[in-house]
């Protein structure tokens, strides 16, 4: 297999949107990333993302070793990117639709004030 030398950096949601899908688009992919499907991806991805951490205590969850943490990292980049894909695929600003939901969480569990 030729190996191919891109560079995949990018510095925003909407560089990334657009990356995956000509990426996806380049190896004729579009017929497999249809919102079920892309959302069946994510959840098997989340599952994976909770294996490095299945057997850990509390405070070894929080003290990854090199490894582990670069494991860790590369599923928390397959969940981003199906999320990015479906976000795609639906038309949803994943801002505006954080912002919303922030706005709500805001209200429904406001600051609470902790007595000394």
């Amino acid at each position: 297999m030729e190996k191919i030398n891109i560079e995949y950096q990018y510095d925003n949601l909407t560089e990334l949107t657009m990356g995956l899908r000509r990426f996806a688009e380049e190896r004729q992919w579009q017929r497999f990333h249809s919102p079920k499907n892309l959302a069946t991806a994510l959840i098997v991805e989340a599952a994976e993302l909770l294996e490095p951490f299945q057997w850990l205590s509390q405070g070894e969850s929080t003290c990854l070793g090199p490894e582990t943490k670069d494991q860790v990292a590369l599923e928390i980049a397959d969940v981003l990117i199906y999320l990015t894909r479906l976000a795609d695929q639906l038309d949803i600003d994943m801002l505006t639709a954080v912002s919303k939901k922030m706005r709500l969480n805001a209200q429904k569990y406001p600051p609470k004030i902790l007595s000394p």
